[in-house]
């Protein structure tokens, strides 16, 4: 593995994760202030690590495996904190609803990914525009999830609880999609 500054981000990003979680449930006024400031944090690494490893030319085959790891991990993380801890009207089955949609459709589509590329058809299933859209949605309701609190008469929980859905939508639909591309693949006898 090379030791280059993108890929010593997405490493950051990776040990961020058990901080954020201690810090979510750290039993402070403020608690949700510095777990949103460590998610955003994480946020920001995953736009610089690409960009970085883009700019200096300076891919390799463990960033390209581990960025996306990485992702998934906190977000996983995220949407199982927020649904642990959320003490709205919208706990229960409206967060955990487009929770198990987004985990459920990138644990779908990662091992759709590893299959394809082991029958040799990795690039029916590349990253598309759709997923971008979906991950700034996530991402944004995320946010705003950890953030709990109004920000002035900005309702927080509730945008971000629309967000939510709006990215569960498109994770459904972008899923729906890598099926289809895979579809003449998956359907050989």
């Amino acid at each position: 593995m090379k030791y280059s500054i993108p890929n010593i981000l997405t490493l950051l990003r990776i040990a961020l994760i058990p901080v954020f979680v201690i810090c979510y449930y750290l039993p402070l006024e403020d608690a949700n202030v510095i777990a949103t400031i460590i998610f955003a944090l994480a946020g920001f690494t995953d736009w610089l690590d690409g960009y970085l490893a883009r700019r200096w030319q300076e891919t390799s085959a463990f960033g390209a495996f581990l960025d996306p790891v990485a992702d998934k991990l906190m977000v996983a993380a995220t949407l199982v904190l927020i649904v642990d801890t959320n003490p709205t009207p919208y706990s229960g089955i409206w967060l955990a609803f487009p929770s198990l949609v987004i985990i459920g459709r990138e644990i779908t589509i990662s091992a759709l990914r590893e299959w394809m590329a082991e029958v040799g058809s990795s690039a029916r299933v590349a990253v598309s525009m759709l997923g971008k859209v979906k991950t700034t949605a996530q991402m944004t309701a995320l946010v705003l999830l950890v953030y709990k609190d109004p920000i002035g008469t900005f309702p927080t929980v509730e945008v971000g609880l629309t967000l939510l859905y709006v990215a569960a939508v498109v994770t459904l639909w972008s899923m729906l999609l890598y099926l289809r591309a895979a579809w003449p693949v998956l359907n050989k006898p």
